[in-house]
């Protein structure tokens, strides 16, 4: 098969190549599935980088995609051959992911993608809508509340706000450009704070009076500002602290309030947690119209250049590479 592969962490341009790699088998439980699409998310260059330990001497990146199973191993069901599906966690604590013609891994880490999106959209599925899920529905439904979206540019907040307006709730979120604003509320947002020309606590009390639940890219670097909005038993759901690691948490502020603080990883979520995804997306696919917003495309012979578009930071939307 074709396929990008890495032998040792590093920059992209140093330890990435691309080349040809044996077609994977499935084994027992597994499908097969030739993957049309990948999604590059920033944990996949983090990962390269260096974040987490490598699980073999050779690493093909990436953990998003879709395609459609060709074969399955034994204990699964032959009716699955021919299925289209998008795949997530393809390259957690597994050191072939979805960088490549094939992949091979458990079958539940195949979900069934209905006729209507496409193989690109269908690879933007996993880690981003999965983490926006979570955030948003592990602590109950959120029709009739308002709900707090930070970094409404970012891919995670882009379906956090489509899925948030699907469930019923109102959304308020925050941006530092004109561009990332007009790209939140295409995504859906009714109330759009830029942080960087606003006070976000008065705006957010004047135009909701508080959140009841926050959707977080940066805990650290937000939580004084989120502290001072949120209502009494609230949840601020985090699923990044980049701007500060070990926050100093306002416990005083917050006291009384009876929160949830709630750390979010997709990656290790309860398997009842990924299964209720999987079936609220499949209906949010149905019932809405999504919007999917794909910044860049590659080839997979240039897989280098998708994971420099991912680590430069600038893109708003997804970075796929196309594998034919």
């Amino acid at each position: 098969m074709h396929a990008a592969w890495y032998e040792k962490n590093g920059p992209a341009t140093e330890v990435l190549k691309v080349g040809e790699l044996p077609d994977p088998v499935p084994g027992s439980g597994e499908v097969r599935v030739r993957l049309r699409a990948s999604a590059v998310n920033p944990s996949d260059v983090k990962a390269r980088a260096g974040s987490r330990k490598m699980p073999g001497g050779r690493v093909v990146p990436d953990s998003d995609g879709a395609g459609v199973i060709d074969r399955v191993g034994p204990g699964v069901e032959p009716a699955r051959v021919g299925q289209r599906v998008w795949v997530f966690n393809g390259q957690w604590e597994r050191p072939y992911g979805t960088s490549a013609q094939y992949i091979a891994l458990p079958a539940a880490l195949a979900v069934p993608l209905a006729d209507g999106p496409s193989f690109e959209q269908g690879a933007c599925l996993g880690i981003p809508v999965m983490t926006a899920h979570r955030c948003l529905f592990a602590d109950g439904p959120v029709a009739g509340k308002t709900v707090l979206v930070t970094g409404g540019a970012g891919v995670v907040a882009h379906y956090a706000i489509q899925l948030a307006r699907w469930a019923g709730a109102r959304v308020v979120t925050t941006v530092s450009s004109q561009r990332k604003a007009e790209h939140a509320r295409a995504a859906g947002a009714d109330v759009v704070v830029n942080y960087r020309t606003e006070n976000v606590v008065e705006r957010v009390r004047a135009a909701a009076g508080g959140v009841d639940r926050v959707v977080d890219v940066d805990f650290g670097g937000n939580l004084p500002v989120t502290s001072q909005i949120l209502r009494p038993n609230g949840v601020i759901a985090s699923y990044a602290s980049a701007g500060n690691l070990e926050p100093l948490f306002p416990y005083a502020a917050l006291f009384r309030l009876n929160p949830v603080v709630r750390p979010v990883f997709v990656y290790t979520m309860p398997d009842a947690a990924k299964a209720q995804a999987h079936a609220d997306i499949a209906r949010w696919l149905k019932e809405a119209q999504p919007v999917f917003a794909i910044a860049e495309r590659f080839p997979l012979t240039e897989v280098v250049k998708a994971h420099l578009a991912v680590e430069r930071g600038e893109k708003i939307g997804h970075v796929i590479l196309a594998i034919n």
